[in-house]
């Protein structure tokens, strides 16, 4: 009697400690979170204003200043990833997760985690490797390929999970009114799967919005109206490092404001996904 007693108190005790374990790490994790958006907010406040999202950047020396260029350029190097990226990832999920069986699939499988695991500074390379070296040229389109390489294993990851995760009686029903099998897949499977589709995408445009390292070898950056994909191209994340790393306060100041736009960025990307996977439907 005793010794279950003592039992008793002993896995209360154990849970209590785990519990309070981990909501030390998960506040701790918060904490973490929060001092730095604060540090960033607080840093990059005083450069946000109307001119510095809708102005070029100035010379050295000349007060005042924009990222609009990199705002700009970073929409359309994004942009034309997302159409790369979106149809190859979502069409190898759909392969995946309906037709993809044995060897070859697992194979697809391996190669997507292992790219997801892939440095994004090599990938960078890879691009510039492959687009930039023949031709002599930087340009927005070699960022585009590096940041859909990058966008690719998560595009895949997702897509299949979701696509999984339609029960296999609508796609049945489908067939039993006489679609055909393609027909039952791309009218009523994809729309069924559209919401964690949507949330892959977005999360994906988020994973790659921050990125550096491929830019250096791809886009390059420029100071001036860009607009031209075949053409070097002003991506914000460049600017923020270009600044960061100069001898210049006024461009220290620039870098926090850009950086406190870039996460903004992301939050409203992450809130977009969340929203995009609390519409859809609840399995009965």
């Amino acid at each position: 009697m005793i010794a279950g007693v003592r039992l008793a108190g002993s896995r209360r005790a154990s849970g209590m400690a785990g519990v309070v374990l981990t909501g030390f790490c998960s506040a701790l994790a918060a904490g973490l979170l929060i001092m730095l958006l604060g540090y960033v907010a607080v840093q990059g406040w005083s450069a946000i204003n109307p001119a510095f999202i809708t102005n070029l950047p100035h010379p050295v020396g000349i007060p005042g200043g924009g990222v609009a260029n990199g705002i700009v350029g970073t929409i359309i190097i994004v942009g034309i990833a997302v159409l790369i990226a979106v149809p190859i990832g979502v069409l190898t999920g759909l392969y995946l997760a309906i037709y993809g069986r044995g060897i070859a699939a697992e194979l697809v499988r391996f190669m997507a985690e292992v790219l997801s695991g892939v440095p994004s500074i090599a990938i960078g390379l890879f691009a510039y490797t492959v687009f930039v070296k023949p031709f002599a040229h930087f340009s927005a389109l070699s960022a585009s390929f590096a940041f859909a390489v990058l966008m690719l294993p998560l595009m895949i990851r997702t897509s299949e999970e979701a696509i999984r995760g339609v029960p296999t009686a609508i796609r049945e029903g489908a067939l039993a009114l006489g679609l055909p099998d393609y027909g039952g897949v791309l009218h009523v499977v994809l729309p069924a799967a559209r919401p964690l589709i949507v949330t892959g995408v977005l999360l994906a445009i988020a994973r790659v919005t921050g990125e550096t390292a491929p830019l250096l070898f791809t886009a390059f950056g420029s100071q001036f109206w860009e607009l031209n994909p075949g053409n070097p191209m002003a991506v914000l994340a460049l600017q923020i490092f270009t600044y960061a790393i100069s001898p210049y306060d006024e461009w220290h100041r620039q870098a926090w404001g850009g950086a406190l736009l870039l996460i903004l960025a992301v939050l409203v990307l992450n809130i977009g996904a969340r929203m995009a996977l609390a519409g859809r439907p609840k399995k009965s």
